[in-house]
């Protein structure tokens, strides 16, 4: 076939057409011509410019990333809407810039992609991770480029308008008169009671809550599963380190301590010049003078050839066991620190040699270190079993088809979970997010098949199959009974609190005299000064429903009443309103909220910018 390729491409007419593709390669890139393949299906115009199913995905799996979560989770068509109305946005703005003559300059990209932390190693760019980085993202390097000049456009024009309003000193007065305003007000508050205990609530009424709010009452699908959890800390019981493996530890241990030893040693160095005996013999003449009470470190500085330590009372430093000459460790290892040796022979003379310091570490005893070794062996021992077993787990659950077999192969007893929706459950097991995504898979749930290997931790896995699985259902009346029930009375008394409120608001209104009906209703007046927007010491819902309310005309109160979310009933008697003042806000206040004002007003300039090209723009779907 290949051959027959060959012979008809030498044809006049096939040359032209490949001269032609090779032409349009040249003139437009390789990347144009594989697009074009790609793209098509269109699902928008703006404007007359296309936007192409292949762009509406790219869009979609940046909205995906943006909000961390996947299809399976999410309404796919309202991702879908979202993805495709930000780029009909893009489009919109993209065009309104090329209108208005923004272009980003060839220089200001590149460096862009240099300061891009992604492109760079060690705070370096790099071109070969640039490159890798921007394929890794679906981009040739030309695309890329686009794709950031694009987005430094959009980011042009975004700051252009953003920036285009500015805050007076009368606005950020009349904020700030706002912000720091001050209330002086009294409350009371009714509270739920059982009022209505002795009031009856009839079948026909928690049957027709019932009927009217199935939502409420409807349960998820749910599944139970077997698994079977392989977990490490369940291994290190089975393992037995015997007494022999423990001391052979131990004494591999202590010779290692020992081999950590160093010693600092002293020598006196004599000639050999005049041959060996007499050196010996010389030597022995001062470790005679030692022992008789002479200073080593004074001789050394007397006798001693080797001048330099000499000096130093014939200090020559410290050795592990190998550093000095196989003579001079070898009778070390016998000495005590101060003393002398007798005459030693080494290729470079013969010494006399004092031990000076002796850095040993602590070495324990073997009753003390047992334990400690036997739990180390252990854990060694258990991660080796840990893995083998976790590898063996991984391949039964791909290979066979229930759990059974798993565990008659590991020991490992078959469990049921708890039953659990999409959301999870409580056990570690079942609010682990991989084992409900495998207890949810078409794998799992309709196949019949075991889940793969889920690492729960560093220390178990587990495999799961499907027990039981329970589908979306609305539960029978006569189990949600009791419940709705307890919501109608609730409401009775929500109902019953407001009614009294709003009588005894009613009667304030009139002038009457209604202390003792709010002290029979277990409530009392709090006075409140000088309070806040955000003050924090009293119920939010009151503070904000007294900043709600308007001041009463010529220094009369004004009362209002509100249900609050808890059921109670409230009601606020607004006496003074204090404005307040920008010289109430501390300097640095006062930036931060003409910097809130600014950004405000160019998010609100921008938004119209945008509002103003949807509405003036050629949009299809």
């Amino acid at each position: 076939m290949l051959q027959t390729i060959r012979d008809n491409s030498q044809g006049v007419i096939a040359k032209v057409i490949i001269g032609f593709i090779i032409g349009v390669f040249a003139l437009f890139g390789a990347e144009s011509i594989v697009g074009g393949f790609l793209q098509g299906n269109e699902v928008a115009s703006v404007n007359g410019e296309e936007i192409t199913e292949q762009e509406l995905s790219v869009g979609i799996q940046n909205v995906m990333a943006s909000i961390g979560s996947d299809l399976g989770s999410i309404d796919e068509e309202l991702i879908r809407e979202v993805a495709l109305n930000q780029l009909i946005e893009d489009k919109l703005l993209m065009q309104a810039a090329q209108d208005s003559g923004m272009v980003i300059s060839a220089d200001s990209i590149d460096r862009e992609i240099i300061r891009n932390p992604q492109f760079q190693i060690n705070g370096q760019f790099d071109n070969d991770l640039a490159r890798r980085t921007m394929a890794s993202q679906g981009f040739t390097p030309q695309g890329y480029r686009e794709a950031l000049a694009d987005r430094m456009v959009l980011g042009q024009l975004a700051n252009a308008y953003a920036a285009s309003d500015f805050v007076t000193e009368s606005d950020l007065e009349r904020i700030a008169a706002l912000q720091t305003q001050t209330r002086d007000f009294r409350y009371l508050t009714i509270p739920l009671g059982t009022r209505t205990v002795g009031e009856e609530i009839s079948e026909e009424d928690l049957r027709a809550y019932y009927d009217e709010n199935q939502a409420m009452f409807t349960v998820p699908e749910q599944v139970t599963v077997n698994y079977v959890l392989l977990d490490k800390d369940a291994i290190f019981e089975e393992i037995e380190i015997d007494e022999a493996q423990i001391r052979a530890q131990y004494e591999e241990e202590v010779g290692e301590a020992e081999a950590d030893i160093e010693k600092r040693v002293s020598h006196i160095l004599f000639d050999v010049s005049e041959g060996e005996d007499a050196a010996v013999a010389a030597a022995q003449q001062v470790k005679d003078r030692i022992d008789a009470g002479e200073a080593f470190e004074d001789l050394a500085a007397e006798v001693s050839v080797d001048t330099a330590s000499g000096e130093a009372g014939g200090d020559i430093g410290y050795t592990d066991g190998t550093v000095f000459p196989d003579a001079v460790e070898s009778a070390l290892t016998s000495m005590e620190v101060g003393q002398v040796s007798d005459p030693v022979v080494s290729e470079f003379g013969v010494h006399l040699i004092k031990l000076t310091e002796l850095d040993a570490a602590d070495v324990p005893t073997f009753e003390s270190a047992a334990e400690r070794i036997e739990r180390d062996l252990k854990q060694a021992e258990v991660d080796n079993v840990y893995f083998s077993r976790l590898e063996t787990l991984a391949n039964l659950a791909f290979e066979t088809f229930d759990l059974q077999s798993i565990s008659d192969e590991l020991g490992m007893e078959v469990q049921v979970s708890e039953t659990f929706g999409r959301n999870g459950g409580s056990s570690v097991v079942t609010s682990n997010q991989n084992v409900i995504d495998a207890a949810f898979s078409d794998e799992v749930l309709n196949q019949d098949l075991n889940s793969d290997s889920i690492e729960l931790s560093d220390t178990q896995a587990v495999v799961v199959h499907l027990n039981e699985y329970q589908p979306e259902q609305v539960q029978p009346f006569d189990e949600v009974r009791n419940e709705i029930a307890v919501s109608l009375r609730t409401e009775l008394e929500r109902e019953r609190t407001r009614e009294i409120g709003q009588e005894i608001l009613a009667a304030l209104e009139a002038g009457e005299d209604v202390s003792d009906r709010i002290a029979a209703e277990g409530a009392e007046w709090e006075d409140r000064l000088n309070v806040q927007r955000n003050q924090f010491d009293m119920n939010t819902e009151i503070a904000e429903n007294a900043f709600s309310m308007t001041e009463a005309e010529g220094g009369d109160v004004n009362r209002e009443g509100f249900s609050l979310n808890n059921g109670s009933y409230s009601i606020i008697e607004l006496a003074a309103v204090h404005p307040g003042s920008l010289s109430d806000l501390s300097e640095e206040q006062q930036e931060q909220l003409e910097g809130m004002l600014l950004e405000s007003r160019g998010r609100d300039v921008f938004d119209a910018l945008l509002a103003q090209l949807q509405q003036d723009g050629d949009i299809s779907r």
